[in-house]
């Protein structure tokens, strides 16, 4: 049996990891990609609006199945993708990122040809898509044995985008080797420790816990990357520390669990007490690298003495100025699973309080309407999006129902990325339903995905937060911009001018409006889009203490 093409089997051998939807915009240099996937039985062709939000979609899928593919057209179409993979390689998303090429034969001549900058010069693109992923490949039919492993091995172990480039001509030439037979992504071991350096770490860190009185944890979303929610949920039962989630580690553990604290945002914590428990504790574990980032600090407002934290990342684990190297984070829980003290569980953390309903059905809808009853809605088994911008402030601080995940990009933050995701999401999450919270400001950017969802019989609940304006601007500038303002678009009729006509679809105004179409929602079996009409007084202009905390462009006054 002659052994397969190039691109048949890379194809093939990214399904082996259990990846089964791929996500793309055709293109003539990467047809002979197309053609693979199409004939592959495995894979299911994922035709998108566009390569940007090909690129969110396999962004939202990756956070939920493991693994992503995407694929793009020479030049055009992988410049196109590249904020998206970014953003991927900011949250840690193994996507490969497969990108037909002009053939060889061109190239060594030196003929111009279209999606080029009209000089002869090949290959001048592929610096440019290879620093959005941690390691690349241009595959010939000597190395692709090889060099397919070595991407595989090295997007998984470090849980970052991959650019894997197939030139036309090599792309229909049959490998040279022994094929690999691979392995589902959730039995891959991603790295492997040191015994010497695992050993020491372990001890270190057993015997903190040991003389520790009152100990947090902090996990991060790294750990659901790894596939490691399971060994957490075993760790945190087993210990029973109280633990708080970042705004970015928001729904990588249940929020329904007696243990859980709240939101740890440094002085925006939610409830605020959970700042105190936190920065109090005599130990605080950070279990897979928590981001230091602006948004997930509170403005750099935590404070926790380096001396009483203990950082485990993806290969190394620190306490102060000791460091231990190359130790895999999973080989390390495994160890604390087994050695760890048993504490009591008791903390001092106040109850969360169940959301307040407020509101007569006549009374015009705010934001105080909406979220509570939001956080009513969500039931086990969903999955909740939260776009970047004045909702992932109120969602954020939303303790969310036992079993109810949630994937949010407060890190790389490029609005208009929620659309597509929640379509990555929905398409991994066949259990639940994906919930998405958007803006007007982001949903223009990215509503052509709707009629791919509609193509796709995907069943979202979408809810669009119209003020007219990019909200999340108008707070961190002042009123009355007109660079902030939106064109007017009636939402609620985009889902039948998409193609998705079977779809729930209403415009509501007031509180008796979005209750309704909740209860219509709940009473049926469709896509929802509900349009929600929020005033643009609400998005009020932040003091300037906070604005300057933000972005520190102010001269500091001498003390």
């Amino acid at each position: 049996m002659p052994n397969p093409t190039v691109v048949e089997y890379l194809v093939r051998r990214l399904s082996d990891l259990g990846i089964d939807k791929v996500f793309g915009v055709p293109g003539d240099y990467s047809f002979p990609i197309d053609d693979a996937i199409e004939v592959c039985p495995t894979l299911d062709w994922i035709g998108c609006a566009n390569e940007l939000n090909a690129a969110y979609a396999a962004d939202g899928y990756a956070r939920r199945k493991g693994a992503a593919i995407l694929t793009t057209t020479y030049g055009v179409g992988e410049l196109s993708a590249l904020n998206g993979v970014m953003g991927a390689k900011a949250h840690r998303l193994p996507i490969f990122h497969l990108v037909g090429a002009p053939s060889r034969r061109i190239a060594h001549q030196r003929l111009i040809t279209h999606h080029t900058l009209g000089d002869g010069v090949y290959g001048n693109f592929e610096s440019l898509s290879a620093a959005a992923c941690c390691v690349s490949a241009l595959l010939t039919p000597d190395n692709a044995v090889h060099e397919i492993e070595r991407v595989i091995r090295e997007a998984l172990r470090q849980s970052a985008p991959a650019y894997i480039v197939i030139p036309m001509d090599h792309a229909r030439m049959s490998i040279v080797g022994a094929p690999v037979t691979g392995a589902p992504l959730a039995s891959i071991k991603r790295q492997s420790s040191a015994a010497i350096e695992l050993d020491g770490a372990l001890k270190a860190v057993i015997a903190r816990l040991k003389a520790a009185k009152n100990p947090v944890v902090l996990p991060s979303a790294m750990l659901a990357r790894y596939g490691l929610r399971d060994k957490l949920k075993t760790f945190l039962d087993k210990t029973r520390i109280p633990y708080a989630t970042t705004p970015m580690d928001k729904g990588v553990v249940s929020e329904g669990h007696p243990n859980y604290l709240g939101m740890y945002n440094g002085d925006r914590s939610s409830p605020l007490a959970v700042r105190d428990i936190v920065q109090n504790a005599d130990l605080i574990l950070d279990l897979g690298g928590i981001v230091l980032e602006d948004l997930n600090t509170g403005l750099w407002s935590n404070v926790i003495p380096s001396e009483r934290m203990i950082s485990i990342h993806n290969s190394m684990v620190q306490l102060g100025a000791t460091v231990f190297s190359h130790v895999a984070i999973e080989d390390l829980i495994d160890g604390l699973i087994e050695q760890s003290p048993v504490f009591s569980g008791k903390t001092d953390a106040p109850q969360h309080e169940p959301p307040t309903i407020s509101g007569a059905a006549d009374d015009e809808l705010g934001s105080a309407h909406f979220y509570p009853r939001l956080q009513r809605f969500l039931r086990s088994g969903d999955v909740l999006v939260i776009e970047t911008g004045t909702c992932m402030f109120h969602l954020g601080a939303a303790k969310l129902p036992d079993g109810v995940g949630c994937e949010t990009q407060t890190l790389w933050g490029s609005i208009g990325w929620a659309t597509p995701a929640a379509m990555g999401v929905a398409l991994a999450n066949t259990a639940g339903r994906t919930v998405i919270v958007t803006g007007d400001g982001s949903h223009q950017m990215t509503f052509n995905e709707l009629a791919v969802m509609g193509r796709y019989n995907l069943k979202p609940v979408i809810f669009v937060l119209n003020n007219g304006i990019y909200g999340i601007e108008d707070v961190l500038s002042e009123r009355g911009h007109e660079y902030d303002n939106l064109a007017t678009l009636e939402y609620h009729l985009l889902p039948k001018a998409m193609g998705c006509a079977d779809w729930l679809s209403r415009r509501v105004t007031t509180v008796g409006e979005l209750e309704a179409a909740l209860a219509a929602i709940e009473a049926g079996d469709s896509a929802a889009y509900i349009e929600v009409m929020i005033p643009e007084s609400e998005s009020q202009p932040l003091p300037q203490e906070i604005i300057d905390q933000i972005y520190k462009f102010r001269t500091p006054h001498a003390t």
